[in-house]
């Protein structure tokens, strides 16, 4: 019998470099993708700095590198478009593979997902 693949929804609502949740849920992803299940990641509230481009930190681990590795992995990863506004962000700052996107896409995300994982 064939195992079951599951489908996980990551919600990243922690700054990059404020706490290790969103270094651990995207360690939690790429495990799961190379396990063969579909990962989705919403990035919101001050998550959505975890999918800004250009981040070189100088005392922490590079969580842009995690993010690099699930999106290569198949990861679909979409940023909340209002959260964004609100804190400064536009399109251009999101990393390769990261679309912006509405509570709508958040819903999808979620109606798809055998679990959903808040942090």
């Amino acid at each position: 019998m064939t195992e079951k693949r599951k489908v996980f929804t990551i919600v990243i609502g922690d700054g990059a470099y404020t706490k290790e949740r969103p270094y651990t849920m995207l360690r939690f992803a790429y495990t799961a993708l190379l396990e063969e299940h579909k990962v989705n990641i919403f990035l919101v509230e001050d998550g959505i700095f975890v999918g800004k481009k250009n981040q070189n930190p100088s005392t922490y681990d590079n969580i842009a590198n995690w993010m690099k590795d699930v999106i290569s992995e198949g990861a679909n990863v979409k940023a909340c478009g209002v959260c964004m506004k609100a804190r400064g962000m536009v399109e251009d700052e999101l990393m390769d593979g990261i679309e912006k996107t509405t509570m709508h896409g958040f819903v999808e995300m979620c109606e798809e997902a055998d679990n959903v994982l808040f942090t």
